[in-house]
């Protein structure tokens, strides 16, 4: 088992940035692929983010790609989200989810994949 658990959501205006931590008890980051998902109010949880157990693997939803990037920090051992030109559109509460693996490189996008599960970090992007 594991346990994974969010730091640094908060409220910046729009084109601003923020940092989001994830960092993990029972097992580490080398043995979990992991993901940042986020949900809005009347909408769906959705993967935002990924990362291999290798860090060598990325993913991003295309409405991020270019202004967030995932990353390990390996002096705080989390794995961070760095979230910049933020938009109102990316108001949401944000999840850091993993969850363990043998394989280096995989990651998958189905939430149900996904069995540890942090309780979430509010980012409010106003205009």
């Amino acid at each position: 088992q594991a346990q994974v658990a969010e730091s640094g959501g908060g409220s910046v205006q729009a084109g601003g940035s923020l940092r989001l931590s994830c960092a993990a008890s029972g097992r580490t980051f080398d043995e979990l692929y992991t993901g940042w998902f986020r949900q809005a109010p009347g909408k769906e949880r959705e993967l935002v983010a990924a990362i291999s157990r290798s860090g060598e693997t990325t993913y991003y939803t295309d409405s991020v790609k270019g202004r967030f990037l995932i990353f390990r920090n390996k002096a705080k051992k989390t794995i961070d989200l760095q979230m910049n030109a933020l938009t109102p559109e990316d108001t949401a509460v944000y999840y850091c989810a993993a969850h363990w693996t043998f394989y280096n490189d995989y990651i998958p996008k189905n939430r149900d994949e996904y069995g540890f599960w942090g309780q979430g970090t509010q980012v409010t992007v106003s205009s």
